[in-house]
């Protein structure tokens, strides 16, 4: 097959309607506008907005207007109790361990620690965020935080 050879599926391409173009054409003199009214003029028609005086749908849901944040950041958490229930040793607890052991999917997630639980042995934990309770349990056992930057 070459290029020459390509041609669109049957009934992929049709011609348009050529409209108002005599009486013979089949759509000559109204040109499949009726006779008279707001739609038989040019630029007829009511916009897309206007349902007749019903309330549109659009101020109907006022609920659904506004957006998505698309700069939005979501944190994965975990909680001090899940760190407790793992014997790290002298290891930093990083993402990367902690998508290692399924904590959370990705290492590549950003995470924020939670002060769920209690914590008996010091850690040192990197994160991108931590709540007030666990930088403070995490520090009060003797542990270090370490903020990452997010990227």
């Amino acid at each position: 097959m070459k290029l020459h050879d390509l041609r669109p599926n049957p009934g992929a391409k049709k011609k348009r309607k050529r409209v108002g173009r005599g009486i013979s054409a089949g759509q000559g003199k109204t040109a499949g506008r009726g006779t008279k009214g707001q739609n038989a003029r040019s630029g007829g028609g009511k916009g897309i907005y206007f349902e007749g005086g019903q309330l549109p749908l659009a101020r109907r849901l006022p609920y659904k207007r506004g957006f998505t944040n698309i700069r939005k950041v979501y944190y994965k958490p975990v909680n001090l109790d899940r760190l407790a229930e793992i014997d790290f040793g002298d290891v930093e607890v990083t993402p990367e361990v902690l998508a290692a052991i399924g904590f959370i999917k990705k290492p590549t997630d950003p995470v924020v620690i939670l002060g769920d639980g209690d914590l008996d042995v010091a850690l040192t934990v990197k994160a991108h965020r931590f709540s007030v309770t666990a930088r403070q349990k995490i520090e009060a056992a003797g542990g270090k935080v370490e903020v990452l930057p997010l990227t």
